[in-house]
């Protein structure tokens, strides 16, 4: 069955409908959410909100085909809420968590210096490659242009190739060329 019959189904008033759509997305509306606030239990709390947000409001969703792209705009929300609610310094603590469980070093070092870029670039890249959403979807969800997509990818990456390469050529900097 397909996201958008599901989505009739569920706004017709059948729980398990939602839950399956919910079950669909969970892990991704999961790495965006600890993309953005990083603590377990800051995300546990955007999930639970998003969910419920989503559930209470989905007969105000007019067209079943932008599901996905709402209810990562109620996480996105959500999870801004959070962060302006908290002090936005991290704590050692909070580092480890940002480790994948695959021994891929570089996966967990590229997941690393993602989590550091700054929230508008971090956001754009969890959300273009890690969910695989495309431009105009990221778009529609930030409620921000396509180009504005496109030059925060392009800073994102830039920022990234600079973060990684220096730790790849033997912690040789730009400045040292």
């Amino acid at each position: 069955m397909s996201m958008e019959q599901e989505v009739q189904l569920a706004k017709q008033g059948d729980r398990e409908a939602f839950i399956r759509l919910m079950r669909q997305m969970e892990q991704g509306l999961y790495n965006t959410a600890r993309a953005m606030v990083k603590k377990d239990e800051d995300i546990a709390d955007a999930l639970q909100e998003t969910i419920l947000k989503a559930y209470k409001s989905l007969d105000t969703l007019r067209e079943p085909s932008f599901f996905k792209t709402w209810v990562f705009r109620i996480l996105i929300n959500e999870c801004s809420s959070i962060l302006k609610k908290r002090s936005r310094s991290v704590t050692m603590e909070a580092l480890p968590e940002t480790q994948d469980t695959s021994d891929n070093m570089a996966s967990v070092e590229l997941r690393m210096a993602v989590d550091k870029l700054e929230d508008q670039q971090r956001i754009v890249v969890v959300l273009y490659y890690f969910q695989d959403m495309p431009l105009k979807q990221v778009a529609d969800t930030l409620q921000i242009s396509e180009s504005a997509v496109k030059t925060r990818l392009y800073r994102a990456r830039k920022t990234l190739m600079e973060e990684i390469q220096p730790a790849e050529e033997g912690k040789m900097n730009h400045e040292s060329i």
